[in-house]
């Protein structure tokens, strides 16, 4: 990857919290496994709800990377299938309930009317059954259904039929992945950008995820809030410049970072710290003006014993390191990291 140089970018005094906040979201991530208390000195992050550091540590992603793509079939169109049917909804508590209502998910077995009348049923009865995590399109003027799910379940057929999870097998890149998933109704840049990631935790691709990076909203703001002035960088180059210089800037800032167990920050990763600190900015900095023009931060923090057993991708190879850390924790002594 060409390497590039910081300069003529102009940070602002954000900048150096963007690494801060890295540092210590991830600070509360092992805390929070240590069972330590307070999680972290900084009452921002102990009011507001943000991220984790790596995107594969939030619950959402490891309950999508634990139980949807490695338990079930590995067959292509199966394991694509249980990948853009959970993501489409991107709910833990949705995939639960259709998972209880038609028992292990598998496409051979998927029917529309079952489905849709199921989450419908739902619906009727005040459920919820979308995050709030992503904006997503209607797609009635593609398929004419009032409820949104009934579109989006005939999104997922399309690319059933037409054969999509063989084309990701066969894509060269994640950006091929990415401009394929594009290409169908009410999916943008960003959501395309989140489910390509999504499907290389999976079996069916390899990439890097320092190969490509699509910034969102969010990524938006926050780069507008540590940079007064690009230089004439794009905002790719400016996460790409971000992932690259990690260990420099960390060093530079005098800043204890605990990677992911040996694993630095991606570029998925980077662009979701941008997210993150732009939210962040908002109480710490609110003279540094991004692109959205919030002010507050909507989400406060409720901690949940969800009882994670942390667990990534096993081509990523970390998780024996992460069984020796858990180890560890139960024996009472230190982990080096």
């Amino acid at each position: 990857m060409k390497i590039l140089s910081i300069s003529p970018a102009k940070p602002t005094k954000v900048y150096e919290y963007y690494w801060r906040f890295a540092a210590e979201r991830q600070e509360v991530f092992f805390n929070k496994m240590n069972g330590i208390e307070p999680l972290t000195k900084d009452s921002i992050l102990l009011k507001y709800k943000f991220t984790n550091t790596y995107r594969a540590s939030d619950r959402v992603s490891q309950y999508l990377i634990r139980d949807v793509i490695y338990k079930g079939s590995q067959k292509a169109d199966e394991l694509f299938f249980r990948i853009i049917l959970f993501k489409t909804f991107n709910k833990i508590e949705t995939w639960v309930r259709l998972s209880e209502e038609f028992g292990e998910i598998r496409y051979s077995e998927y029917s529309f009317e079952r489905y849709n009348r199921f989450l419908t049923g739902l619906m009727s009865k005040g459920v919820r059954i979308y995050s709030g995590a992503y904006i997503m399109a209607s797609g009635s003027t593609v398929f004419g259904y009032k409820k949104k799910h009934s579109n989006h379940l005939r999104i997922i057929e399309k690319m059933m039929k037409e054969n999509v999870p063989n084309k990701v097998v066969d894509s060269k890149s994640m950006q091929s992945v990415f401009e394929l998933l594009r290409s169908y109704p009410t999916i943008g840049d960003f959501l395309a950008y989140q489910y390509a990631i999504d499907v290389n935790y999976s079996k069916l691709t390899n990439f890097s995820e320092m190969s490509f990076v699509v910034p969102g909203p969010g990524a938006f703001d926050g780069i507008r809030k540590c940079f007064a002035d690009l230089g004439g960088l794009t905002e790719i180059e400016i996460i790409k410049l971000m992932a690259e210089k990690q260990s420099e800037e960390f060093k530079r800032f005098g800043i204890d970072f605990k990677d992911l167990w040996g694993r630095p920050m991606q570029l998925i990763d980077c662009q979701n710290v941008f997210c993150e600190i732009g939210k962040y900015a908002r109480v710490k900095f609110p003279d540094v003006k991004g692109e959205s023009g919030r002010v507050r931060i909507k989400q406060t923090y409720k901690p949940k014993d969800d009882g994670i057993q942390f667990w990534y991708p096993p081509k990523w190879g970390i998780n024996e390191k992460v069984k020796n850390y858990y180890s560890k924790l139960v024996k009472g002594a230190q982990y080096e990291f």
